[in-house]
């Protein structure tokens, strides 16, 4: 990540409250991706004075200024990650809401095969795949392999 979520809000000349500062670490200090409540959660940890409401108005504002995207993946939760994380893709456990990240060569390699096929440069994409585990249990490891 080229720059912190804080010194992109400076950057673009958003004020910071304290709170809103709080709810920027939290978010990049997330190796996961936490929806509102979440970054409630851990953000009242750090600052008991910061409501649910105000997470909700910062995650919009940050959202909407581009330095978080929000993900949609099916449950009725959006999540956020960090706009300026590394490329990667995503496979969402029906099962249990487990977000797996992922990035695969032979994928990107197609999209690329397909996008020049149709007569396109390939500028970027989002992938998310919807599954369930096979046995019913979900793989056992948290790299990204």
């Amino acid at each position: 990540m080229a720059n912190s979520i804080l010194k992109r809000c400076k950057t673009r000349g958003l004020r910071m409250t304290g709170q809103r500062q709080v709810i920027a670490r939290v978010l990049e200090d997330a190796d996961d991706h936490p929806d509102a409540e979440e970054i409630y959660a851990r953000a009242s940890r750090i600052d008991a004075a910061i409501s649910l409401a105000t997470v909700y108005r910062t995650v919009r504002l940050f959202e909407e200024v581009g330095l978080i995207n929000r993900l949609d993946f099916g449950d009725g939760r959006a999540r956020y990650e960090d706009a300026e994380r590394a490329h990667h893709d995503h496979l969402f456990d029906m099962k249990n809401g487990r977000v797996i990240e992922f990035v695969d060569p032979e994928i990107e390699r197609l999209q690329e095969k397909i996008a020049r096929k149709l007569g396109y440069r390939l500028l970027g994409h989002k992938m998310d795949l919807f599954a369930e585990p096979l046995d019913g249990k979900p793989l056992d490891r948290d790299d990204n392999d």
